[in-house]
Parts: structure tokens; C-alpha cells; sequence
């Protein structure tokens, strides 16, 4: 609830008059809004639709991290959003930060979430908003890319797009148009199989789970590898597997969110 002491902020940044009219603001949101100091009024808005419509979808208590990357900073694109000051983004050098995303150049980010420690081997899933269509062949989420179990997620990698969780180096590419825009979803439903999505499209890839890596998992390249993602992130998540179901509306909800933002693909 919103104590009567920080009226003069809500109704300064538009939130007050929200919860006047009844539709009110969620905690949940209103806790990542202090902690990414987020003052624009659309941005929080946005902000807050996405937590009512994910809570809505009943996917909510599915997600570990979410990163809606919002507020132009680094300090705000680092806060997670399911639980701000857990598994924040830890940043090396060569981030760019605007508006629409964040740029990597040779550069990396630590969610500071250890996937044995953290994670499910059977029901797990890895997500990007990319918004940049830059050729790069390196992963734009991954915890361990060369040694078994991998967890990796390559929107285009020449041409075709790799999907890894939990498994050995196996499984066929998938041809997803060509493009790295959109949202990616790696997603392990059973021990047998893996549901991955671009967009609203599914890709199903049978390789059975081979356990749990013991490494964080990182945005555009890991700490072993020299290779690097290149191209701008708008959202990424982690979490428990997501149904079909789940899936097309975190789609949905995603979308609508960038779209409020203005920086929908």
C-alpha cells in the first residue's frame, strides 16, 4: 500500500493519480521503480503493466531474474526485477546505455545467479529482447559454452539459431528467418525435451538433460570465451520452463512493454 509520506513523489511522477483512479500500483513494481530511481512517467507505467500482466498470466513466480532494462543507466539496467538487489547485473567495461537497451562491446554481464545453485535440470528457461541486427555468431546468453552441461542461447549463429539447456553439445540449428531481433526463449519443459521460441514461434529440439553447470549465467559472452555479442538487449530473463501457453503471453507481455517504450521490433 502507499503510506501518505511519499504522496509528494507519487503524485510528482505520475503514480499517485494511478492509484487514485483505482487501478493502483504493485508493489513489486513500485519496489523496482525505488530501487532503478525510474522517474519517467511512461517508463513506470510500463513498468508496472508488465508486473500486472505477467502476475495476470500467472508466470510471475516462474521467473528467478528479470532484467526489463529501463531507465537509460547503467545503475537501473542492472536491477532485477523480481527481486531487486538479488541477482543484480554486474557490468565489465564497454556497455553503452540509452533509452532503447544496452550495446555490449567486448564486453559482458554477470547476473551473479549460479545456475547448480539456482536452477532447475529439468525445467528451466534463459530469454533476450534483442533489438539490433548486427552479424555476431557468439551467444547472447549463456553459463558454460563449451563444456557440458550447456546452457546457451544463439539467436544466429551463420545463419542458424542454437538453442542449449542443460544438455551436451548436441541438437540440431533451427533456421528462424536470419535475424537476431526479436525475443528468445531457450526453454527446457522435461528431461527429454526443449520448447524454444522466437517471437511467437516454437522450436522443439528432443536432447535429453545432462545436469547442472556450476557457473553464473552471463549476457553477451562468458569470462572463458573472446568472442562477444554485439548487438543491443531490451529485456532478458531467467527462470523455470514455460509452457506454450506461458510462453505466447510472456511474448505478449513483453511486446506490450516494449511498445509502451516505443522500442518494440
Amino acid at each position: 500500500m502507499i503510506g501518505y509520506g511519499n504522496s509528494m513523489f507519487l503524485a510528482t511522477h505520475g503514480i499517485l493519480a494511478r492509484a487514485a483512479s483505482g487501478g493502483g500500483v504493485d508493489a513489486d513494481a513500485q519496489a523496482f521503480i525505488t530501487a532503478a530511481s525510474i522517474t519517467d512517467p511512461t517508463q513506470q507505467s510500463a513498468i508496472n503493466q508488465l508486473v500486472l500482466d505477467l502476475k495476470g498470466y500467472n508466470i510471475w513466480t516462474k521467473f528467478k531474474a528479470i532484467y526489463p532494462i529501463v531507465g537509460g543507466s547503467a545503475s537501473s539496467h542492472a536491477v532485477n526485477l523480481k527481486t531487486p538487489g538479488t541477482f543484480n547485473l554486474t557490468f565489465t567495461t564497454g556497455w553503452t546505455h540509452s533509452s532503447t537497451g544496452m550495446t555490449p562491446s567486448n564486453a559482458y554481464a554477470d547476473s551473479n545467479l549460479n545456475v547448480s545453485t539456482n536452477l532447475l535440470q529439468n525445467s528451466t528457461h534463459i530469454s533476450v529482447y534483442i533489438r539490433t541486427n548486427n552479424a555476431s555468431n557468439a551467444a547472447a546468453i549463456s553459463a558454460s559454452r563449451a563444456t557440458a552441461p550447456i546452457l546457451a542461447l544463439f539467436p544466429n549463429f551463420s545463419g542458424l539459431s542454437y538453442f542449449r539447456v542443460n544438455s551436451d553439445n548436441t541438437g540440431a540449428g533451427f533456421s528462424t528467418g536470419g535475424s537476431h531481433l526479436g525475443l528468445w526463449v531457450a526453454n527446457r519443459i522435461s528431461s527429454t525435451e526443449i520448447r524454444n521460441y522466437r517471437n511467437t514461434t516454437r522450436y522443439i529440439n528432443p536432447v535429453n538433460s545432462t545436469g547442472l553447470r556450476n557457473q553464473n549465467v552471463w549476457l553477451a559472452s562468458t569470462p572463458d570465451f573472446a568472442d562477444y555479442y554485439i548487438n543491443q538487449f531490451a529485456f532478458a530473463s531467467i527462470g523455470e520452463g514455460l509452457t506454450d501457453t506461458d510462453a505466447a503471453n510472456y511474448y505478449t507481455a513483453v511486446q506490450a512493454f516494449q511498445t509502451t517504450l516505443s522500442r518494440q521490433v
